[in-house]
């Protein structure tokens, strides 16, 4: 939360253009109105408060009549700045993700200011809000009344780029009514016919298909065989022995977990989340964003249909361009070379494996389960004491495992994601005791009458959770005995209480974005657990090319690389540790997926080419796992950094799934 008093240490940090007067008077700062107002961020913390006054001699301070701020403004950076609503009694700030370098109309809900965070099925859908000319993250900065509104503030953290961010404003307005969101003058279409960004340049961006079919053929011809000669069949350590038993396992060794290959070998899951051949964003109603419609995004097998209605996938058109009608074995053999090449030896999903079956190329992967959440959802959850709940897990059990089962390239599966209930029981019984009749309405409405104090809350609560994993590890166990239950990807850093739960699972898996995994906390779920970890998300950014950093930042790709081996080699030297998996493999589209996500955070870009610096990084980082998790050699100490300005990567504070 960034206060008054962080301007008035930092006034230095703001500087404005002619069109805005500053005056500095015993360390205040006093603004002389004009029709633009425009911020530069150069500071570690950017920070500027203008009063209602300052901006809109209009608006009133009571805000209650209205339900959305409309602001036009220009941002020269698709980095995310924090706006906040100041008030006698409290400062509540969102985070707002720009298109960079076009003016747009936002019209950002009220609602998000004035509203907790409401139900979703997980943590990104919680807290992801997509809309027309940028997208909001609601995850923090509070949320109160807005009846005596005083001022607007502007937040940027570790600012990147050179010259500064700035941020232009020309228009602050209220409305009662959705006035929507909108690409002014000048600025549609964003995105040219490879899926780039327009409004933006880059060494390497392609300027026409010859561009791209020359980088494509120089990298094909260069992609390294036997890069990592110790590596076996599945990608474990050829030099180790254990127990074969035909399938991945778990096994502790001196003090150390590892995951065994089905022949016998130690192995290290270095995974890489979305490795499909396309990742869709929304088209409906934002046409004029477009040079071209691409093609649809390919949906992996049994997935839901896509957040925001149909969606079209750049990357699906660029390997349609580069393979031909018949492009998607020429993508999954490219992509297999690539992961030998630079020692990524587990993909998530089953778009991958398929186009493999039955190739020596074939490559490791985990699946996630669907299905298991059916009607009416509370938190992701659904009535797990109805009848139909136990039917309709012993139908996907069924379903996704059974053809599976003998698979030996299947490491595991993982039976949900990112609960986002935990540490809001209370909130969540609300929600059950306020929807549709259930019987986990009728149960926690019998157990509520004995009285209704917040630890029966949250019993009742936990109780369903442990009820809704008994049923679904029985299932998988029955239907899949020979794969690992690698368990929930918990989000976040969830309570005590919720982790000791986490029964029935082979592998206890996590999602933590991160510099590196705090130490403190892997000792904590281990003890907890006494279980194997998996760290089933994290990832590093760079704001550019049109896209938003991610939930960790670095301030350029060489520095993304060295976050990379950062983050993976004290990650790999804590003993409980078997694996690290990335999200994700191809660069979110810069008009952003269904939630809005627009993330710069992939391996390979939307026109199919690599990134060569955090390439370049892991294989350095791959061939020293072996020795790393085996405690012989100590992790890499190069931490990157966030900025120009010089700021510490480890010290930065933000990001969806606890990140503080």
């Amino acid at each position: 939360m960034i206060i008054p008093t962080v301007f008035r240490r930092r006034a230095c940090a703001i500087r404005f253009r002619a069109a805005l007067v500053l005056s500095l008077l015993c360390g205040t700062a006093r603004l002389v109105p004009a029709a633009t107002k425009t911020v530069v961020f150069d500071q570690p913390v950017s920070s500027l408060e203008w009063t209602l006054k300052e901006i809109n001699p209009e608006l009133p301070s009571d805000w209650t009549g209205y339900d959305f701020l409309v602001l036009e403004f220009r941002a020269t950076s698709s980095q995310r700045f924090e706006l906040g609503l100041k008030t006698p009694t409290q400062h509540v700030s969102k985070r707002i993700h720009p298109f960079a370098n076009v003016w747009v109309r936002a019209s950002i809900p009220l609602r998000f200011y004035r509203q907790g965070l409401g139900n979703a099925s997980d943590l990104a859908a919680t807290v992801n809000q997509p809309r027309n000319s940028y997208w909001i993250n609601i995850e923090s900065g509070g949320y109160g009344p807005t009846t005596e509104v005083q001022a607007l503030s502007f937040v940027m953290r570790y600012p990147v780029g050179t010259p500064s961010p700035t941020l232009e404003i020309r228009s602050v307005t209220l409305a009662k009514t959705d006035p929507g969101d909108a690409i002014l003058e000048g600025g549609a279409p964003l995105l040219d016919e490879f899926g780039q960004y327009l409004h933006a340049g880059w060494p390497g961006k392609a300027r026409t298909e010859d561009d791209l079919k020359k980088t494509w053929a120089a990298e094909a011809a260069t992609l390294a065989q036997g890069a990592f000669p110790d590596r076996d069949a599945y990608g474990g350590f050829a030099s180790t022995k254990a127990k074969a038993t035909g399938f991945f396992r778990v096994e502790q060794i001196d003090g150390r977990w590892w995951f065994v290959t089905p022949d016998g070998h130690l192995f290290y899951s270095t995974g890489v989340n979305g490795i499909g051949p396309g990742i869709g964003t929304r088209v409906a109603g934002r046409e004029d964003m477009f040079t071209m419609i691409p093609p649809p995004a390919p949906l992996p097998a049994g997935a839901p249909p896509p957040r925001g209605g149909a969606q079209a996938s750049f990357y699906t058109a660029n390997l349609q361009r580069r393979f031909g009608a018949d492009w998607r074995p020429a993508w999954a053999q490219l992509t297999a070379r690539r992961l030998e090449a630079w020692g990524l030896n587990t993909s998530y999903g089953t778009g991958l494996s398929d186009a493999l079956d039955h190739t020596p190329q074939n490559k490791p992967y985990v699946i996630s389960l669907r299905g298991f959440q059916f009607g009416p959802l509370i938190m992701g959850m659904p009535d797990v004491y109805a009848d139909a709940f136990t039917a309709q897990v012993e139908a996907v059990a069924a379903n996704q495992l059974g053809p599976r089962k003998d698979d030996a390239y299947l490491l595991g599966y993982f039976i949900g994601n990112e609960p986002p209930w935990p540490g809001r029981e209370s909130q969540f019984v609300d929600l059950v005791l306020e929807g549709g009749a259930s019987e986990m309405q009728k149960r926690f409405k019998e157990e509520l009458a004995k009285g209704d104090t917040p630890q029966r809350r949250r019993d009742l609560v936990l109780g369903a959770f442990e009820r809704y994993l008994a049923v679904i590890n029985a299932a998988v166990k029955k239907h899949d005995p020979n794969h690992l239950n690698l368990g929930i990807r918990f989000g976040g850093t969830p309570p005590d209480y919720v982790v000791a739960l986490a029964k029935g699972f082979d592998v206890y898996s996590l999602n933590k974005y991160r510099w590196s995994p705090p130490q403190e906390l892997l000792d904590n779920v281990h003890k907890l657990t006494g279980l194997p970890l998996l760290l089933g998300e994290f990832h590093i950014g760079v704001p550019g090319r049109g896209m938003a950093p991610g939930l960790v930042m670095a301030m350029n790709q060489e520095e993304r690389g060295a976050a990379y081996s950062y983050y993976v080699e004290n990650a790999a030297a804590h003993p409980a540790v078997i694996g690290t998996h990335w999200f994700q493999w191809i660069d979110q589209p810069a008009t952003g997926r269904g939630d809005g996500e627009n993330y710069n955070i992939g391996w390979v870009d939307v026109t199919d080419r690599p990134y060569p610096e955090l390439v370049a990084a892991a294989k350095v980082t791959h061939a020293r796992l072996l020795d790393l998790h085996a405690g012989k050699i100590p992790p890499t100490t190069r931490r990157a950094k966030s900025s120009e300005v010089g700021t510490p990567l480890e010290t930065q504070q933000f990001g969806r799934t606890g990140v503080q």
